[in-house]
C-alpha cells in the first residue's frame, strides 16, 4: 500500500535540482546573505508577475500581514473586517496593532467570506477589509473594492494560499491598496524556509513597508518608527526566482488534478465537492472536500480521515475551530451560531493530497480509498 502525502515537497524539488543548487551554491560564494541583488531582482520579478509597482520581500506572510496594516496606521480603536474561517495569523497580525478584527461568514461553495455580508458589517470604527483567497479560490475583488470605495475603507488581499490566482482575469494582489504573500514551503510558490512579500502600487505605502520591516529605519542606526527585523533572505529569493518560472506549470497541473479529483469523487455519496465560481480562476492549494455528517449512517468527518489514513491516504483539516469560537477571541462577544456557515464547514472539511506531480494513479487511490469509507 502506498503512502500519499498531503505534498510532496522532495518530488517538486527533483525537478528543480539542478538549478537550484546552483543558485543556492552561487549565493554561498556571494557573500551578500541578507538583501542584496538576488532579492532585488526577485522582488522585481515577483511585481512583474503579480502586477503591482511596488514587492518588498519579507520574513514570512504573517510578518507581510502585520507590514501592511501597519503601514496603514491601523491601530487601537480600529476594526478590520475579516473571515473567521482562515489561518489564525489574518486576524492575529491585526489584533497585533491594537486594532479589533471584526469576523463575517463566509460563502459555503467558495469557502470564502462573502461579500453580500460585508456591509453589515462596516461601522464608523472599520478601517480596512481583508479577504482571503482561500485554498486558491479568489474572493469576488470586484464586489469588495465596490464596497470598499462606497465606505472609503482600505483592503489588504491575504494572498496567501492563491498565489497565481486571478479575477476577472487580474492577478490577486494587485487589486488592493496593499496585499500580503506568503512564500512557507507548501504555498504554490513556496521556498525551502520561511518567506513573504508586500505588493502595493502606492509608492508611500510601498516605502513606509520598507522602513518598517527594517526596524523603523531608512538610514542606518536612525529609527523614526517602531518596526520590525522582517526581511527576506537571499538564499530564499535565489530559490523562489527559480520556482517563479515555473509557477504557471505547476499551477496547471494543480488544476488539472483538481479536474480529475471532481471526475473520480462525483458519484460518491454524502460529499460535497469543491467548485470554481465563474470570474474566477482556481490554482488549488488544496481540494477540499465536505464530508456530509449523518451519525444515524456512522458517518463523521474525523472518522473518513482516520479510515483514509489506515488506507495510506494523509489528509489535513484547515481548519477545525473558527476563529470567533478560539479562546482568544472570545471576548469579541461572538457566541456559537454566530456564523452558521463558517461553523457547519469546520465540521466537515477535509483536504485530499494536492501537489504538482500528484499522479493519476495517486489520485485513483485516494478515490478508491474515500468510496470504501463512504
Amino acid at each position: 500500500m502506498k503512502k500519499i502525502p498531503p505534498v510532496d515537497l522532495a518530488r517538486q524539488y527533483q525537478q528543480i535540482a539542478q538549478e537550484t543548487d546552483a543558485a543556492i551554491l552561487a549565493v554561498l560564494k556571494s557573500g551578500y546573505y541578507i538583501g542584496g541583488p538576488v532579492v532585488s531582482e526577485f522582488e522585481q520579478q515577483f511585481a512583474e508577475y503579480v502586477g503591482t509597482s511596488h514587492v518588498i520581500g519579507c520574513n514570512s506572510g504573517t510578518d507581510a500581514l502585520y507590514l501592511a496594516v501597519l503601514a496603514l496606521e491601523i491601530g487601537p480603536g480600529d476594526e478590520v473586517i475579516t473571515p473567521s474561517f482562515t489561518f489564525f495569523a489574518t486576524a492575529e497580525m491585526v489584533s497585533q496593532t491594537g486594532a479589533t478584527p471584526v469576523f463575517v461568514d463566509i460563502d459555503p461553495l467558495t469557502f470564502n467570506l462573502d461579500p453580500h455580508k460585508l456591509e453589515a458589517a462596516i461601522t464608523s470604527k472599520t478601517k480596512a477589509i481583508i479577504p482571503v483567497h482561500l485554498f486558491g479560490q479568489p474572493v469576488d475583488m470586484g464586489m469588495v473594492m465596490a464596497i470598499a470605495e462606497k465606505h472609503h475603507l482600505f483592503v489588504i488581499e491575504d494572498c496567501a494560499q492563491a498565489t497565481g490566482a486571478k479575477w476577472q482575469d487580474k492577478q490577486v494582489g494587485s487589486w488592493g491598496h496593499i496585499n500580503a504573500f506568503s512564500f512557507f514551503p507548501t504555498k504554490n510558490l513556496g521556498g525551502c524556509g520561511d518567506g513573504g512579500a508586500v505588493t502595493t502600487n502606492d509608492p508611500v505605502l510601498a516605502d513606509k513597508v520598507r522602513m518598517l520591516k527594517e526596524h523603523g529605519s531608512r538610514q542606518r542606526y536612525f529609527h523614526e518608527a517602531i518596526g520590525i527585523n522582517s526581511r527576506l533572505d537571499a538564499l530564499q529569493a535565489a530559490i523562489l526566482q527559480i520556482k517563479l518560472r515555473y509557477l504557471d506549470e505547476w499551477n496547471q497541473q494543480r488544476q488539472q488534478a483538481a479536474q480529475l479529483y471532481t471526475e473520480l469523487l462525483n458519484p460518491i455519496p454524502h460529499l460535497i465537492l469543491p467548485t470554481e465560481i465563474d470570474g474566477g480562476e482556481h490554482v488549488w492549494n488544496q481540494y477540499t472536500i465536505r464530508i456530509q455528517n449523518n451519525d444515524s449512517q456512522g458517518i463523521n468527518r474525523d472518522r473518513v480521515r482516520e479510515k483514509l489514513q489506515e488506507s495510506g491516504v494523509l489528509s489535513m483539516i484547515y481548519y477545525p475551530i473558527p476563529l470567533h469560537l478560539q479562546v482568544v477571541y472570545q471576548s469579541l462577544g461572538y457566541p456559537l451560531g454566530s456564523f452558521p456557515q463558517t461553523e457547519a464547514i469546520a465540521e466537515q472539511v477535509l483536504s485530499l493530497p494536492m501537489f504538482p506531480g500528484i499522479n493519476i494513479e495517486e489520485q485513483k487511490q485516494v478515490a478508491y480509498a474515500l468510496k470504501e469509507t463512504l
